[in-house]
């Protein structure tokens, strides 16, 4: 049934469409991911570990910022997602012992490539992708920076609304230093939860609106909050123009009230490291920030090459 606010809604779209981008000051809230092998990822901190090659999901996520997704898109998605489910699932992966890739079952596998999802890249050679989310800015990230600068490696960094509002410098010096800018929602939602898709567009939209009129950029790739889709919220995505990105290996790194401490990261890495690795780290964390130098230099003495996502 069309809804007769919508009309006037249009109007103030059209008319804030010419507004310039406005950079807020205010500063945002966590964001998310677990030892062994993590899959789902998020900001709250209730890690499942496991040992061996066993399952795990992502623990639920605590509140994001609140930045209003904005109603201008830069695209428009003409999708009909009846009929489409909107069961939501968490993402997970299978580890394997011995350095072999990460598996993920069949059934969503197939799921994945109807969408144009990825996890890993399927292949044997000795590739990695690094990849950071960033929900909110801890401090860690120029030290970040810094450390992919010193040793000539690129990363692709999925950042939220409110980062990007507030950390403009920040995501200035990665797009100038060659990083990949990803898309993680404005503010870090259950995509599932949001059930109108004109507003669970505006979430992905609203953060491509504005990295466009900050840097005259597109973006391309979009990492689901939490880990949780549906196949409607994949569809969606797809239909926007965007590749979603989940991971081969993460791990409970994004509780910065339970840090265990560089070796710690260094050792979680290095055991699941394997060809075609998508590899989840966040940027809040104090342990992956000290540790990354020598898990750089480590995974390339072990002759893996970086590679950026359009590599793939």
């Amino acid at each position: 049934m069309k809804k007769p606010w919508l009309f006037g809604l249009c109007i103030v779209c059209i008319l804030t469409a010419c507004q310039p981008a406005t950079v807020s000051t205010t500063t945002p809230n966590p964001s998310p991911s677990p030892e062994t092998p993590v899959l789902a990822v998020q900001h709250t901190p209730q890690p499942t570990q496991a040992s061996t090659p066993k399952a795990t999901k992502k623990p639920a996520n605590s509140a994001m910022p609140t930045a209003s997704p904005t109603s201008v898109p830069l695209k428009s998605s003409p999708i009909v997602t009846t009929g489409l489910t909107n069961k939501k699932l968490g993402f997970y992966f299978l580890p394997q012992d011995n350095h072999q890739p990460s598996k993920v079952d069949a059934t969503l596998e197939k799921l994945y490539n109807q969408y144009n999802a990825i996890y890993i890249h399927h292949t044997t050679q000795k590739v990695i992708y690094l990849t950071f989310d960033e929900g909110y800015e801890n401090g860690y990230t120029p030290s970040i920076l810094d450390t992919l600068k010193a040793n000539h490696v690129k990363a692709a960094f999925f950042i939220t609304g409110e980062f990007i509002k507030t950390q403009p410098n920040l995501v200035k010096r990665m797009v100038a230093e060659g990083h990949t800018i990803g898309n993680h929602s404005v503010t870090h939602p259950s995509m599932p939860e949001i059930t109108d898709d004109s507003k669970l567009q505006a979430e992905i939209l609203g953060v491509e609106r504005t990295f466009h009129d900050m840097f005259g950029k597109k973006m391309t790739y979009f990492r689901a909050p939490r880990g949780e889709y549906s196949e409607r919220t994949l569809a969606i995505t797809k239909s926007l123009g965007y590749r979603s990105v989940f991971w081969s290996f993460a791990y409970a790194d994004w509780d910065t009230k339970a840090q265990k401490g560089a070796d710690n990261a260094y050792n979680v890495v290095m055991n699941r490291l394997h060809p075609g690795e998508v590899l989840l780290l966040h940027a809040v964390s104090k342990d992956n920030t000290e540790a990354l130098d020598r898990i750089i230099k480590a995974v390339q003495a072990r002759g893996y090459v970086f590679k950026t996502l359009d590599e793939m």
